[in-house]
């Protein structure tokens, strides 16, 4: 059992956090695309970004506040509707006016701001509406504005994903909540997502930022929809010692505590990008074992939860282990197929490499069973690959393939 338990609040329920979501007329649907959460004192921050070679302005930006021995930040500010990427010298002075425009209606010094934007890539910031709409941003930060401020970050997502938990530090308690977006273009390296964590613990910068590129390794980066890397990928982590628990400065039961909560936050935040991923019907997730190490076995994991062929399999319901096989066999890692064996939900469909009968009707009915499941609870196909006896293992998360994934995307600008 976890020694943490869900609370409400999202990203505002963690203490001495504020947080806002409004429409500012980015988005033509007039829906709300404009967001701020902000601490009310520095808090230590850590960020992951996108491996992408074409980066928005807000990644380049935000990258180099968090340079330096011990970075901190007081606030994040995000923006949808225009990605702001591949857009030059204009779009980097747009992300640049924006800091400062929230720096001044906030009273935040500019350089303790982080920035991250989503949407259509190639488009600018529309600056006229963005500076409209920062005062009346600042002016509805509140203490209760977590759910609003999720709401703002979507672009495609059919939901908004937030969390929050709780758990005792000593004679107090730490408290964490995150949100994030994501439902087209993910794929690890990151996978386009966003995702923002507050926690009011103590901890130091080092540990933090190590903490977060850990809990990204098997969380969003474990994720994959469509194949597709981001050119905005931005995971943020602050953390404002709120809490008043003694700081965590070195490793130890301290710390394992503190980086399993946020691991636990960023897989929940994951799953629900995978879950909601364009056109899907059901989560997907591939837990692989008997590797040589673990990141062999994410590996195996990531390449059996981005096959096409297996997402396309599973949305048509068919029980067609030879293609989780064949995606096993291609991910790059050494193993032997006299060893391999999967397993789709409780069907055993391969052992020692022998295929095995098994009741295909009913295997189908499991799948189908998932597609009309409840979203992130009995929605989850789990297909089980082992390939040896090896101490590594891993899971991945993605989502079948649908037809509505084309048609989204194809009329995406259009």
């Amino acid at each position: 059992m976890a020694d943490w338990q869900e609370i409400p609040g999202g990203v505002t329920a963690a203490r001495g956090f504020r947080a806002a979501g409004i429409a500012a007329g980015l988005k033509p649907s007039g829906a709300k695309d404009l967001s701020a959460i902000i601490s009310d004192v520095d808090a230590i921050a850590a960020g992951v970004f996108t491996l992408s070679q074409v980066r928005a302005a807000c990644v380049d930006y935000s990258a180099q506040k968090l340079q330096g021995t011990a970075p901190r930040a007081r606030a994040i500010l995000c923006n949808a509707g225009q990605a702001n990427a591949a857009t030059g010298e204009a779009g980097w002075a747009d992300a640049i006016e924006s800091a400062e425009l929230f720096s001044q209606a906030a009273a935040v010094p500019v350089d303790r701001i982080l920035l991250a934007s989503t949407g259509v890539i190639g488009q600018r910031i529309k600056m006229k509406e963005f500076a409209e709409g920062i005062p009346k941003l600042v002016a509805a930060l509140s203490e209760d504005g977590g759910p609003e401020a999720a709401k703002a970050i979507i672009t495609t997502d059919l939901i908004t994903k937030e969390i929050a938990i709780e758990a005792e530090f000593g004679d107090r308690t730490v408290r964490m909540g995150g949100m994030s977006k994501g439902s087209g273009m993910i794929h690890p390296n990151m996978a386009t997502m966003l995702g923002f964590v507050t926690c009011d613990a103590a901890v130091s910068s080092s540990l933090w930022q190590d903490m977060l590129r850990c809990a990204a390794d098997k969380s969003f980066n474990q994720i994959t929809v469509d194949g597709d890397t981001s050119t905005n990928d931005t995971l943020y982590a602050l953390a404002n010692g709120q809490s008043r628990t003694p700081a965590i400065t070195s490793p130890g039961p301290e710390a394992d505590k503190l980086e399993a909560m946020l691991t636990f936050v960023c897989q929940h935040l994951a799953k629900a990008i995978a879950r909601d991923g364009e056109g899907a019907t059901c989560l997907v997730e591939v837990q692989v074992s008997g590797a040589d190490s673990d990141a062999d076995a994410r590996l195996i994991a990531r390449t059996i939860a981005g096959s096409s062929l297996v997402k396309s399999a599973i949305f048509g319901r068919d029980p067609n282990w030879g293609r989780i096989a064949a995606a096993a066999g291609r991910a790059g890692v050494r193993f032997s197929q006299d060893t391999l064996a999967v397993k789709l939900g409780d069907f055993e469909l391969l052992a020692n490499g022998q295929p095995l009968p098994f009741d295909r009707a009913a295997a189908s009915e499991y799948l189908k069973a998932k597609a009309a499941g409840e979203y992130l609870k009995t929605d989850t196909v789990v297909i089980r690959v082992s390939v040896g006896i090896g101490s590594g293992s891993g899971i991945a998360w993605g989502c079948d393939l649908s037809y509505d994934y084309v048609r989204i995307n194809a009329e995406y600008t259009t």
